[in-house]
């Protein structure tokens, strides 16, 4: 019988009208949004608890745990909501509240740790992981980890698949923000199999750039940004990394909105920033894709403000 959990996946891409490279290239948008819970982490979600299944860490009436900024918590609650699992949340007031509302409308259980003013550091990150890790010894349940779960690589091999697919094949570059580095690693492994001269981009918050070699710091861009180089992370997953500030992010974010009537978050808008970058890099005729990767509505009162 069908659920809402084979709606994953497949989503459309959309090529941007108006803000659009001078250079003449083109630049398409993964509209990630169109996933049920309108972000590009059901895909994970629901890739990490079925391997879990399969290898049997996870059984029927079993507990999943996971520390989350928002988007994987909400995808998580979905998975779990459907087949059966309890689900237990380590979060942070410095995430959207939309996220975690609708974490716990899904039915999961929230431990939300305070931030220091709203904003995402090394020391949050850290701290949440070690909550979790607690939480999973006390509970005996299924920790997945996001941050070193390679399970998750399946579902952007997948999501990679499906760009070649909707592209003809006609891939020049692309660009993704680095959270825990999965969705860009699994998306370029897939696509450098078809085209090994696919320039790809990560993208991380200019206030916090380590990943570039930069000091850790403190930055307001959902999902992503860890404050440190994350596990998942290797030097030869990206040809270029680019630096994009919160400000810009939201900027753009609130532009993609009233110039293209694409409501999307802040780490979109900094996926934006950066495939014009790469788009005025390459030139007439490039194709440069990169991913819408969750809806604005979980950030209205950020976006209200």
């Amino acid at each position: 019988m069908a659920n809402i959990l084979q709606r994953i996946g497949n989503t459309s891409v959309l090529a941007l009208r108006n803000i659009v490279p001078a250079s003449g290239a083109r630049i398409l948008l993964k509209l990630e949004s169109e996933n049920p819970t309108g972000s590009m982490k059901d895909r994970m979600a629901l890739a990490m608890i079925a391997a879990a299944e399969r290898d049997g860490r996870l059984a029927a009436g079993g507990s999943v745990v996971e520390y989350t900024g928002g988007s994987t918590g909400v995808s998580l609650a979905l998975v779990c909501a459907v087949k059966g699992y309890r689900l237990h949340i380590v979060t942070s007031d410095a995430f959207a509240p939309e996220k975690l509302d609708h974490m716990r409308i899904l039915g999961a259980e929230l431990q939300v740790l305070r931030s220091t003013g709203g904003r995402m550091t090394e020391q949050l990150t850290r701290d949440m992981i070690e909550a979790a890790r607690v939480v999973a010894a006390d509970e005996r349940a299924l920790w997945t980890d996001q941050l070193n779960n390679i399970d998750q690589l399946a579902a952007y091999h997948a999501m990679a698949a499906e760009i070649w697919t909707q592209t003809d094949g006609r891939v020049d570059g692309f660009v993704q923000s680095v959270g825990t580095a999965a969705a860009l690693r699994g998306n370029a492994e897939q696509l450098r199999r078809h085209n090994a001269q696919i320039r790809i981009v990560a993208v991380e918050p200019a206030e916090s750039p380590v990943l570039s070699g930069g000091k850790s710091g403190a930055h307001k861009i959902d999902g992503v940004g860890a404050g440190f180089v994350v596990p998942l992370w290797h030097d030869r997953i990206a040809d270029r990394i680019e630096r994009v500030s919160t400000s810009d992010a939201i900027e753009m974010a609130r532009r993609l909105a009233r110039e293209e009537g694409i409501f999307a978050g802040s780490s979109t808008g900094a996926n934006v920033i950066a495939a014009l970058r790469l788009a005025e890099r390459m030139g007439p005729g490039a194709t440069v894709v990169t991913v819408m990767c969750d809806t604005g509505m979980k950030y209205l009162r950020t976006f209200g403000s």
